[in-house]
């Protein structure tokens, strides 16, 4: 497990001990987009440049024709199982709360009921091949079930040894602080992470409460959707290019919008100076914002991982950053 270290480059997340380099590798593509061998070369490339963090979920990639959920999830043990030393380079991120579950007697229960978060962090765990998940995550805020049920089913998974640390992911601001309160009061640990839309285009989806909650609490930020669908490389700059990809279609906001625009005009320019791509100077924008530990993007082939990757030493220039912040406000 990647725990706090030397490199000037590592970030800690939270209050939990774990650090991370300043970029994560989203799993979501896994299985999926990107098969078995593509996954991969990707997690290979990613770790050997110094990353640490994969984000999944066992929801991931159940959208696809014929899944069932869990692929993502069955790459990444597969992949460990070939090479067991890349579990000590590693934290992996994982999340329970989309795929309903089911009682053994076949009565509906929602999802992040204790009882499914149980089995749904046995069923991860197994095809990972991991003994403990190192941030586990609610995926979603679910209002039917209370707060001290979920987070003490996740406290039980942590005193087993199952999980590190937990994470809220798609949480409200005023969830987020409601959320640890309870675990204050029940004298249960806190979680230590929030993931959320985050990019460029989108910026008030964190910035104001949400933002103000994280930095004033300790806690770490992960953004997916930092490169908005693909919008930041610059591959879809008109309604021509839309069809470039499974994800294209929803790219035409952003097209069609002054800032979206505004933007990649801004992109073009910071790239031109740094000989970086468009992908890699948005990603390097996206990980010194405030609050940020992460950003989380994916890759499906290795020209796409090897501009992710590039963004873990990229620094640009206080310069650079004013031109890309008044681009995108």
């Amino acid at each position: 497990m990647v725990r706090e270290m030397s490199n000037n480059h590592m970030r800690l997340v939270g209050t939990s001990g774990l650090s991370v380099a300043p970029l994560a590798l989203g799993g979501n593509v896994f299985g999926w987009t990107a098969d078995e061998a593509a996954s991969f070369a990707i997690l290979d490339a990613f770790v050997d440049a110094g990353g640490t963090m994969i984000d999944t979920a066992d929801v991931y990639s159940a959208w696809a024709p014929g899944h069932v959920g869990g692929e993502s999830e069955t790459v990444i043990g597969n992949w460990l199982k070939r090479d067991p030393a890349k579990r000590d380079k590693v934290v992996i991120a994982t999340k329970v709360g989309f795929l309903d579950g089911k009682l053994e007697d076949g009565e509906y229960v929602a999802s992040l009921d204790p009882q499914v978060i149980a089995r749904a962090a046995d069923a991860s765990l197994k095809r990972m091949g991991i003994d403990t998940i190192d941030l586990y995550y609610q995926h979603r805020d679910n209002p039917d079930v209370p707060l001290a049920d979920s987070l003490g089913a996740f406290e039980a998974l942590r005193a087993a040894g199952k999980i590190h640390s937990t994470g809220l992911s798609n949480f409200t601001a005023a969830r987020v602080e409601e959320a640890l309160d309870t675990a204050i009061q029940a004298g249960i640990a806190p979680a230590v992470a929030v993931q959320g839309w985050y990019n460029m285009v989108e910026r008030e989806k964190y910035e104001g409460e949400l933002q103000d909650v994280v930095t004033g609490r300790e806690l770490s930020f992960f953004p997916y959707y930092s490169l908005a669908n693909g919008f930041l490389t610059g591959k879809y700059r008109s309604k021509d290019d839309l069809g470039k990809s499974v994800r294209g279609g929803r790219n035409v906001d952003y097209i069609d919008s002054p800032k979206g625009k505004a933007v990649l005009a801004a992109l073009d320019d910071v790239a031109a100076q740094t000989g970086a791509a468009l992908a890699t100077v948005a990603l390097a924008w996206t990980k010194v914002q405030g609050g940020i530990t992460a950003p989380i993007a994916s890759a499906t082939n290795m020209g796409q991982a090897e501009e992710l990757i590039a963004a873990l030493k990229l620094d640009l220039t206080p310069g650079q950053i004013e031109l890309l912040n008044v681009a995108s406000e």
